[in-house]
């Protein structure tokens, strides 16, 4: 049964009439979840697992992005004749060519995780708001627990600052514990 106070009420532009007589017009009700503006949160098991989804998502659009790019740049540079230029900067065209290949494939690189976020929130489209929303808590909960790095040195090196490698809640624990040895280590040692 849906409670009154979860109905809102809305006019259909359709149902009204000119005549004074039959000025009515029918009542649609839309429960509160269509309308809610709040996101509905996700697990944190699903979380990490959209994460590393994502990452996933990131690494292939790359590699494809990269072969891409490599292809494009050598099929245009590979029908320029060489011959007939000059020398830049006192290297042979073909190894300028080479290094501008190279470049293509490292532009293209750095445009796969572009594309891959793109793709991956118009394939995961429904939890999309959730797992942004689990990510603020997460980066809170990151930059509340962390050590402060200005004291590390080489026998004491400040571990995983930004929280990249934790994937799953057993990692986060262990992140945490860490985290606190190295709290630990800097208090003994200073």
């Amino acid at each position: 049964p849906i409670k009154p106070s979860q109905l809102l009420f809305r006019r259909h532009a359709s149902s009204t009439t000119t005549t004074a007589a039959s000025s009515t017009a029918t009542a649609t009700p839309i429960t509160n979840s269509t309308v809610s503006t709040q996101p509905e949160l996700i697990s944190w098991e699903q979380f990490f697992n959209l994460r590393r989804t994502r990452r996933q998502y990131h690494r292939v659009c790359s590699i494809i992005s990269a072969l891409l790019a490599t292809g494009a740049g050598a099929g245009y540079l590979g029908n320029i004749e060489v011959d007939t230029m000059p020398a830049l900067f006192g290297l042979d065209m073909l190894t300028l060519f080479g290094l501008a290949i190279v470049g293509c494939g490292a532009l293209g690189w750095l445009m796969g995780p572009a594309v891959g976020g793109i793709l991956f929130k118009v394939m995961n489209r429904k939890a999309v708001k959730g797992m942004v929303e689990r990510e603020k808590q997460f980066f809170q909960h990151i930059k509340k627990n962390r050590v402060d790095p200005s004291n590390h040195s080489f026998s004491n090196p400040v571990p995983d600052y930004y929280g990249e490698k934790v994937g799953s809640l057993k990692e986060y624990r262990q992140w945490l514990r860490d985290q606190r040895i190295y709290n630990r280590k800097r208090e003994t040692f200073l």
